[in-house]
């Protein structure tokens, strides 16, 4: 829900996403597959490494609970658990955790699957293979199952707000929604991250083979691998604990249930440690599992990662190549209360996933770890990164206090301001206009937020994607109108006052008073 940059919108590094908002205000598993699957170039890891630096993370991050997990060609280096859940449950390698969009890759290969099998047709429209999938628009009849994938289907964010409006509750009901809706750009033509496609292809699942997206996955993907504690869920309501977890702020963790949300198809995989293990070698094999079972085509799973040309973004694996550093494979994920990442390093055949049940930008942990382990493979010492909120947040908070105090004191003055305030509305009118901007900026934070996100979203969920933020932009909101309101009042009593006497010299009669008859 969602994202590396080359990362996907509403998946990139917090920093780089907000910082205009700041200057503004567990095993070793034996090979049991052909020679050809353990790379020529070990990378420098182990359990023990991988296993130290993780732990030294947590502590010093103070991240509640993780599972991780590390792979070498077909072998799992390290599959484990630590700290502990929501519930205060211990985390091990088997306990079950929302991957988030980590999913997106698993509907992708279900997609690529069955057009290997030729019960889908990539490029041929997705009205024609599922009729129930008619957006008001006419464009809408040339997007394929391909360009769903790929994100290019012209569906977005800006013209369907998946995480405002109301859930729906099976994938049927998700795909009818869209009946009303119009296209954001034509089909191939722009690449927009957007939950919905994969709802879509994961409907196509459903009508394809007439069986349930969640029974597919679970026959045809799951079991072969071996993933006997995977399942997809079709809300966070039907998650272990309903998926609560944890958000950061002011360098605390703070526990969250989260709000219900329809996860099928898109985000709604709940996974383990051991079982992730068994899906990333499976990526580096080409579809074999490891107990040497050839679980889907190889085409099929190569091309999950092949991006159109131009564009980094395959079919739920994004491309990060960056100057002078190995190809990186890769795809983030978020709830509002956990946070994921899964990356296939091809050159050296590494894989790892990390979950942590902390949530979206303010906890960004699981890409900090993955990025760790990732230093580890190649060979470096691993950089201590922290979240970027452990310096963002106490920033927020003197500009919050400091806001509060000026407020307290332009209140305690107010009388004094309005006696050397101007004459003229105007004048008076300039001078008040900056104290409603705090105002207007708290109830549109969620519109700048999304915007720098691409993603809509509401006040409520700010809460949980960063709290100090929604802290900070509420009390100096709540600062700058109790300032409005005392500066009201003080003009107010000073009109009145200087009204008073004139009103009473019109008022008294004029001329000596009459003298009455006798």
């Amino acid at each position: 829900m969602t994202t590396p940059q080359p990362r996907p919108p509403g998946h990139r590094r917090p920093a780089r996403l907000v910082g205009g908002l700041l200057l503004t205000a567990a095993l070793l598993v034996p090979s049991s597959l052909p020679a050809h699957a353990v790379p020529a170039r070990a990378p420098v890891l182990d359990r023990a490494s991988a296993d130290r630096f993780v732990r030294d993370h947590l502590e010093r991050t103070g991240v509640p609970g993780a599972t991780v997990t590390v792979t070498r060609g077909d072998r799992v280096v390290l599959a484990a658990g630590y700290g502990h859940t929501a519930a205060g449950e211990e985390m091990t390698a088997r306990t079950p955790v929302p991957v988030a969009s980590l999913s997106k890759a698993m509907t992708a290969l279900a997609v690529t699957g069955l057009a290997e099998e030729g019960r889908v047709d990539l490029d041929r429209p997705v009205h024609d293979q599922l009729p129930e999938f008619a957006p008001a628009d006419a464009r809408a009849e040339r997007i394929t199952p391909r360009q769903l994938l790929h994100q290019t289907s012209g569906m977005a964010d800006s013209a369907h707000p998946d995480l405002v409006l109301p859930q729906p509750h099976t994938l049927k009901e998700a795909v009818v929604a869209l009946r009303g809706t119009r296209l954001a750009a034509d089909p191939g033509t722009t690449w927009s991250y957007h939950n919905t496609n994969y709802a879509v292809a994961a409907r196509l699942v459903e009508a394809a083979t007439g069986t349930p997206y969640a029974a597919h996955l679970r026959e045809r993907l799951f079991a072969p691998l071996g993933m006997s504690r995977t399942e997809t869920a079709d809300t966070t309501a039907d998650m272990p604990d309903a998926a609560r977890g944890h958000v950061r702020a002011y360098g605390r963790t703070w526990e969250r249930a989260h709000p219900r949300l329809f996860t099928a198809g898109a985000f709604g995989v709940v996974s383990t440690a051991e079982d992730l293990g068994k899906w990333l070698i499976a990526q580096h094999t080409d579809g074999i599992s490891p107990t040497g079972r050839r679980v889907a085509p190889a085409e099929a799973v190569r091309l999950t990662r092949t991006p159109p040309p131009g564009q980094t973004y395959g079919m739920g694996w994004n491309r990060r190549a960056e100057s002078g550093q190995p190809l990186r494979i890769e795809h983030t994920g978020s709830l509002f209360t956990h946070n994921s990442m899964a990356t296939l390093l091809p050159e050296s055949g590494v894989g790892i996933a990390v979950v942590t049940n902390t949530g979206m930008v303010s906890g960004d942990d699981a890409p900090l770890l993955v990025d760790g382990l990732v230093d580890l493979a190649e060979g470096r010492a691993p950089a201590e990164r922290a979240p970027f909120t452990d310096t963002a947040d106490p920033v927020l908070a003197v500009l919050t206090l400091s806001a509060l105090a000026l407020a307290v004191r332009a209140v305690a003055r107010a009388g004094r301001w309005a006696r050397r305030a101007g004459r003229g509305p105007l004048r008076l009118g300039l001078r008040l206009v900056p104290y409603l901007l705090p105002v207007l900026l708290f109830f549109h934070l969620n519109d700048v937020l999304g915007l720098l996100m691409r993603r809509a979203g509401t006040l409520e969920q700010i809460t949980y994607v960063w709290p100090a933020l929604f802290v900070w932009s509420a009390g100096t909101a709540l600062a700058a109108a109790a300032v409005l309101v005392a500066r009201g009042a003080a003009l107010l009593r000073k009109h009145r006052s200087r009204s008073g006497p004139v009103a009473a010299e019109q008022a008294a009669p004029v001329g000596p008073p009459a003298v009455p008859h006798a």
